[in-house]
């Protein structure tokens, strides 16, 4: 069963949310918020979401992109799904900075918004098509060069949710060595995390998701 922790300022937005995750299969509602504030004192009180469903823009409260920070920066995090109605570059930008492990648009369709929190249970990275269009055009412009066959392996990995020991494993290589290819994907991407790699990988083309 996946747990789910619902974060967003409007009651009558997190009622329908709780009724649409408990309508998922192998799915359920651990907790709600109304502000990314909120989110961390429900974490800091027991509350152990395997995916956490986060608004951007939350009134006076903690928004979502700096709650997104704060998790994602805690040991063994849930993975954090945004669900918004904010699709500019900016806002997606700051998310995937943040840590965020995908990105949806709360007009999604229920079975789009079902594969999503299950990929993000999974470690995987999740793009509304939209989303995944502007982040295209970003790295398009940008002119970056392209991966090397083992940069775009090693990224295809990360994609899979697998941490660097594991990709090591994989590849037979060292733990070093897969470090090394990632900061040389971070640099031709443009990115600093793991998941602004991935997302920037899936809207240029150069990954796919499993």
């Amino acid at each position: 069963m996946i747990a789910v922790l619902l974060v967003d300022d409007h009651p009558v937005v997190r009622r329908g949310l709780r009724a649409l995750v408990d309508e998922l299969p192998d799915v359920e509602a651990v907790g709600e918020a109304a502000d990314g504030a909120e989110a961390l004192r429900l974490l800091d009180e027991g509350v152990r979401p395997d995916v956490v469903l986060m608004d951007l823009q939350m009134g006076a409260g903690m928004h979502g992109v700096e709650a997104t920070r704060r998790i994602t920066a805690r040991p063994r995090p849930p993975a954090v799904l945004i669900l918004t109605t904010y699709s500019t570059d900016a806002d997606i930008l700051a998310a995937v900075e943040a840590g965020a492990t995908g990105y949806l648009l709360k007009d999604a369709p229920p079975e789009d918004l079902a594969a999503a929190v299950q990929a993000a249970a999974r470690g995987e990275t999740v793009l509304a098509p939209p989303v995944a269009a502007r982040l295209l055009g970003r790295v398009r412009s940008g002119g970056r060069p392209a991966l090397s066959p083992r940069e775009t392996e090693i990224l295809g990995l990360v994609a899979e949710g697998l941490a660097n020991r594991q990709i090591s494993k994989r590849l037979f290589i060292s733990e070093a060595t897969v470090k090394t290819h990632l900061v040389h994907i971070y640099d031709k991407l443009g990115v600093d995390s793991r998941t602004a790699a991935v997302a920037a990988g899936l809207a240029a083309g150069l990954i796919r998701t499993v």
